[in-house]
């Protein structure tokens, strides 16, 4: 099972490194968790500067694909050889997106018939493309989802881990990742923002 979080220059660290650590919480062969990358290196929105594990085009050969929040979002789907890189299919990919990876989404044309969650600085972004956006941290239709906020990463990191492993493996990862004496109310919050996604998709 292989997992691309697509991360762009200026990328947002809590998006996509919250979500690589929760989903590497699984030990299991063949589960594998990387960083996609238009380039062999990508710099964060605060100097942080990571190598790539794969490209874009074997990000899109993914079971699952994350798509990474930053402060270039909008220069990428301005991309438009960039974009067309980016071969998604909810068809046959689990998808979700973290704050302004919604508008890559929405540019994308898969959430014309579904709403998202996104940040409030992208939020009028994704709403000029078209798409519906929530008051909401976390949702889900199918195999696409969304998430508005940092640290809502988790909610898209447990999405994943429940549609794949079930709920029982996605709340112990919570429950490992959780402050301590906060743990049982972490796993609470989560599943609270998720479960019911999880029944209506089952």
């Amino acid at each position: 099972m292989h997992i691309a979080i697509l991360t762009f220059d200026g990328y947002n660290e809590l998006d996509s490194l919250i979500a690589l650590g929760i989903l590497n919480r699984i030990k299991k062969p063949g589960w594998r968790v990387s960083i996609a990358s238009p380039t062999p290196q990508v710099e964060s929105m605060n100097g942080v500067v990571i190598q790539r594990h794969i490209d874009l085009q074997q990000a899109s050969e993914a079971n699952v694909v994350l798509v990474g929040s930053g402060m270039k979002t909008r220069d990428v789907v301005a991309d438009p050889t960039l974009m067309a890189q980016l071969k998604l299919d909810p068809e046959r990919q689990l998808i979700g997106a973290q704050c302004s990876g919604a508008l890559i989404l929405a540019k994308l044309g898969l959430l014309s018939q579904v709403p998202a969650c996104t940040d409030l600085t992208t939020k009028p972004w994704v709403q000029e493309a078209g798409v519906e956006v929530l008051d909401q941290a976390f949702f889900s239709r199918g195999n696409i989802a969304t998430a508005g906020g940092c640290l809502a990463s988790s909610y898209l990191a447990f999405w994943v881990i429940a549609r794949l492993e079930g709920i029982e493996a996605a709340m112990e990862a919570i429950h490992y990742v959780a402050p301590v004496g906060e743990k049982e109310e972490a796993v609470t919050r989560t599943l609270s923002n998720v479960r019911p996604y999880l029944t209506a998709e089952a």
